[in-house]
């Protein structure tokens, strides 16, 4: 293109001389200086003017690639902050998991994480200290506080009741996770930097060995117990299905966090939303397809704060007016609308109101409220250390009388010895009587029958006489 441009000014340029040569018979002198000097700085201004058109050009180009790349940012603020309406995944935006963070934040309440144990005393006081790290949000190298003025207020309230676990690595986390939970304490001394605690009640077996061997090296304080939920334990990124209802359960991560747990309950973490009907009537929940235009009330026409009348009524209506709706405390479901509710609230809907089907069963675990867990656990500590107790004292009672019963055992041993001694004594003597009292009858048996013998010849002899003395008597008579 450049060369074509010259070839044109040279052209333009033989023009400009002959027809300058031309009109030479007819111009004055200072007509041809004029014309030469007009040429001459419109040649010159070619090319400034070329270079202003090329950068104009390429400005604008710019303009173009920025106006377009504006429209871009603002759109993906537009969905960052709001999320994008088009997806089927369904992500939510900033400002919607900024509210579910502030109502988790408010219930979870007020947490001091990173806290490592300075000084364990004989009496279960704690002391620990804030392990610096940098914050979330700021600039290496710059301090967010560096033109603050400096305000002594205390790490943790001093009174404050807090819960206290033990924090652990685990691979693939930013930061530690709490898994051992150390009781519930009493905030005694709080500074900027450190706080003191002492446990409100007698701290269980596993949870002093655990303070006062060392394990429990990095500390989390919270102010309310951690609510349990079913999110947490669902791998990133899963998405619901008709398998996993809440989505893919994270083995590993369940498997690393209840390592120390029963087979039953790693099983029930394990199972959390998938497909299929437990034993346990309190886990099943059904999903159900409406088949008919429903509405449901989930609002009590009473509205009372939570420490006047609760969360909800007898029926399952939010009391609170916080958990109320704004658009009339119903909710509309049309025909082709799919929910999970529990197993009795489907029966409901399918059997009696006949406005749903039966889509399938899953598997939902029992989430725990641990205010009342923790407590029921204690007690069932209480009540195995009384029956341990038991036990202990039985096996007391048993061994005595195992001792005693050895010992009787012994001694009955040596009288068996004695027994059996005599036995054999009285075998030898029974023997060498019984070959007597052979020999003594087969003695008898002779003299009865010697005396047998004796007694048919006497007979006989004596028979012999009584003839003889008979003759001798008819002798004399004649």
């Amino acid at each position: 293109m450049k060369f074509a441009i010259l070839a044109l000014l040279i052209v333009v340029f033989i023009a400009f001389v002959v027809m300058v040569v031309k009109a030479a018979k007819e111009w004055r002198w200072y007509h041809i200086t004029s014309a030469v000097i007009a040429m001459l700085m419109a040649m010159i201004l070619l090319f400034p003017t070329a270079g202003v058109l090329k950068s104009r050009q390429a400005w604008h180009k710019l303009k173009e690639d920025l106006e377009v790349q504006l429209e871009r940012v603002k759109q993906e603020r537009q969905t960052l902050q709001y999320g994008d309406a088009d997806d089927a995944e369904g992500n939510q935006g900033v400002k919607d998991l900024s509210l579910e963070l502030s109502k988790i934040g408010t219930e979870a309440g007020r947490r001091w994480r990173n806290l490592g144990v300075v000084n364990v005393d004989a009496n279960g006081q704690v002391t620990l200290r804030k392990v610096t790290q940098a914050a979330e949000g700021t600039v290496p190298g710059v301090d967010p506080e560096a033109n603050a003025p400096e305000v002594e207020t205390p790490l943790v309230p001093v009174g404050l009741v807090v819960y206290g676990f033990a924090e652990t690595n685990f691979p693939g986390a930013d930061r530690p996770v709490p898994t051992v939970y150390l009781g519930e304490f009493r905030v005694t001394a709080s500074a900027p930097e450190s706080v003191t605690v002492v446990p409100t009640i007698q701290l269980e077996r596993n949870q002093a060995d655990a303070i006062a061997s060392g394990r429990a090296k990095m500390w989390s304080l919270y102010e309310l117990l951690p609510l349990d939920g079913h999110e947490a334990f669902i791998a990133e990124g899963s998405k619901a299905d008709d398998d996993n209802v809440l989505g893919r359960v994270d083995d590993q991560l369940v498997k690393n966090l209840l390592k120390n747990a029963s087979p039953q309950t790693l099983q029930s973490y394990l199972n959390d939303g998938k497909r299929g009907s437990p034993e346990d009537p309190a886990a099943r929940w059904v999903k159900i397809e409406f088949t008919k235009k429903y509405t449901i009330d989930v609002d009590s026409p009473d509205e009372l704060g939570a420490l006047e009348g609760g969360f909800f009524d007898n029926n399952g209506r939010a009391v609170d007016s916080r958990l109320q709706r704004a658009d009339g405390g119903s909710i509309s479901f049309s025909p082709g609308d799919v929910l999970v509710v529990k197993e009795e609230a489907a029966k409901q809907l399918v059997d009696q109101e006949k406005v749903a089907s039966l889509v399938d069963t899953y598997y939902l675990r029992p989430l725990n409220d641990y205010r009342y867990a923790l407590r029921r656990i204690r007690l069932q500590i209480k009540e195995l250390d009384i029956r341990i107790a038991e036990m202990e004292y039985e096996k007391k009672v048993l061994e005595t009388a195992t001792a005693a019963t050895v010992a009787m055992l012994e001694k009955r041993q040596i009288e068996k010895l004695k027994l059996e001694q005599d036995l054999a004594q009285y075998q030898v003597e029974n023997s060498a009587l019984q070959s007597y009292h052979s020999d003594i009858r087969e003695q008898l048996r002779q003299m009865n029958e010697a005396a047998s013998s004796l007694y048919r010849s006497n007979f006989e002899l004596l028979r012999q006489i009584q003839q003889l003395s008979l003759g001798e008597t008819q002798l004399t008579d004649t």
